[in-house]
């Protein structure tokens, strides 16, 4: 630690960012560098605590807490501090395969679990990573690593976001034969297609993909395991199989009116929205309009913030969400102490955005939606809400309760379902006869990854369900570590 007093000298910044009024008409990202000096003192802030909650504190059961990946931030905190930026991305390359995209869409559960955080807003750690790695790009540091030599071992990934990808480039480092299957027509998986450009700027992405590429791992899009080929003919063709399809299945709504028109899953939303902005910066017309339209999202999360954001720069008329829990406290409540990641009220982007033009936060909670209605011609038109409060039943879980006299109606063209997702699609699973948990996940121990059938292993959100980023990198280097240890008797890989 290079500023013992670092703490109590400096003041928590956030990163620069463009005005929400401004980078609604925008679909470049707006997160803005700091400058090298502010990135020192930030570094500095860092406490030589006695217990690096930040990066060591996780524990799955007793609630999210720390690193899943064990970023080494203490560390490259001071390294940063001390301008030795190559020695600072050497030891966040050493946990984090993909730095630059935790550091831009990561919720920093680190940042949750900091000690400085018990007192004092804690150390800005997120945008500490995120300066690391665009510095190594900027600087010519981060290059092709192809390995010295090959081995005879051949595998095939199943999927190409950020689990698949992390198992990849961990398995090829060792000198394995990669290959990674992803239906879309680009490869990234919810990186490229889940997430909205101007939070992760899809060039990010293949910068990434085009060094694995260089690294040797070999690319196949446009091809749906199960469909194109079937997964017993890749399972023949291959030593091992690594399934990492992400939990794609989304919750339903099957409510009076749902099959109305104008009413879509979030995640086709986005996936629309992007590809077409991809392909022709939203000129070929080939996405989900929300112009002109009033739009009311249904559920929270990630997911239903990047369709509050997406819909403000498609000029929407308004923006309203809804959800079903309760607005959480501005401070810690005593059931959520720290160093579990805090459940507190927070403006995300879109929210922040959307108050900004409209004047309020767009979020309505504890709402629950009853039916939709249509104009007659089949598009929606309005929804029919209640809300609710949430009482204990008698099985001692909490359920909702709806309040007598509370029905209200409101004006919708288009609506967006964000409540999450029920697990991965079947039909890999089903032809490889691979056993699924009660969640219908791919039945496999975290930390063995092994499934039923011998040589076939998952990871990700195919295997715990949505999740963060964060832990679907952990998974992937978690299962190249254990494949590898399957195919070889043994591994050096972490």
């Amino acid at each position: 630690m290079g500023k013992p007093t670092g703490f109590l000298e400096f003041e928590r910044k956030e990163a620069p960012g463009k005005k929400p009024e401004d980078r609604i008409h925008s679909w470049d990202e707006f997160s803005e560098p700091f400058g090298e000096q502010e990135l020192r003192e930030q570094g500095a802030r860092c406490m030589d605590c006695g217990i690096p909650f930040c990066q060591t504190g996780n524990d799955p059961a007793k609630g999210s807490m720390g690193c899943p990946v064990y970023n080494l931030i203490p560390e490259w905190n001071d390294l940063v501090y001390r301008g030795k930026w190559k020695e600072a991305l050497h030891r966040l390359h050493k946990t984090n395969n993909f730095p630059e995209f935790t550091g831009r869409v990561c919720p920093a559960p680190c940042e949750g679990s900091c000690v400085l955080g018990i007192i004092e807003p804690p150390v800005a750690i997120k945008s500490i990573e995120k300066a690391i790695i665009d510095r190594g790009f900027e600087e010519g540091w981060v290059v092709p690593e192809p390995p010295d030599q090959r081995t005879d071992k051949k595998i095939a990934i199943v999927g190409s976001g950020p689990a698949g990808l992390a198992a990849a480039a961990q398995l090829n480092k060792v000198g394995h034969n990669v290959t990674v299957y992803e239906r879309a027509d680009r490869i990234g998986g919810l990186l490229t297609y889940g997430i909205p450009n101007m939070k992760l700027e899809k060039g990010i992405v293949k910068r990434r993909v085009d060094i694995l590429e260089q690294e040797g791992i070999e690319f196949v899009t446009s091809t749906e395991i199960g469909k194109d080929i079937p997964a017993d003919e890749l399972k023949s063709r291959f030593d091992a199989v690594i399934l990492a399809g992400g939990a794609t299945r989304p919750r339903d709504l099957p409510i009076d009116g749902r099959d109305s028109k104008g009413i879509h899953f979030a995640m086709d939303y986005l996936h629309a929205d992007t590809k077409s902005l991809l392909d022709s910066g939203h000129e070929d017309g080939n996405y989900i309009s929300a112009k002109d339209k009033n739009v009311i999202v249904i559920g929270g999360g990630d997911t239903g913030t990047d369709c509050v954001g997406t819909a403000l720069r498609q000029q929407c008329k308004s923006v309203t969400q809804f959800e079903i829990m309760p607005q959480p406290p501005e401070d810690r409540a005593d059931h959520n102490p720290w160093p579990r990641w805090p459940n507190i009220y927070r403006l995300d982007y879109g929210q922040e955005e959307a108050k900004k033009k409209f004047g309020d936060d767009p979020r309505q909670y504890e709402i629950m939606t009853k039916k939709f209605t249509t104009d007659g011609q089949g598009n929606v038109k309005e929804l029919h809400t209640v809300q609710i409060t949430w009482e204990k039943g008698n099985n001692g879980r909490m359920a909702p309760k709806e309040i007598p006299g509370t029905g209200k109606v409101w004006k919708a063209d288009l609506v967006l379902l964000s409540m999450g997702f029920l697990g991965p699609e079947n039909p890999v699973l089903e032809q490889l006869g691979v056993e699924q948990d009660e969640r219908s996940n791919a039945k496999a121990e975290h930390e063995v990854y092994t499934t039923n059938v011998d040589g076939v292993f998952a990871a990700g959100d195919m295997r715990r369900g949505q999740s963060l980023i964060v832990w679907a990198i952990n998974e992937g280097r978690g299962v190249a570590r254990e494949c590898d240890r399957w195919l070889m008797g043994s591994t050096e890989l972490p």
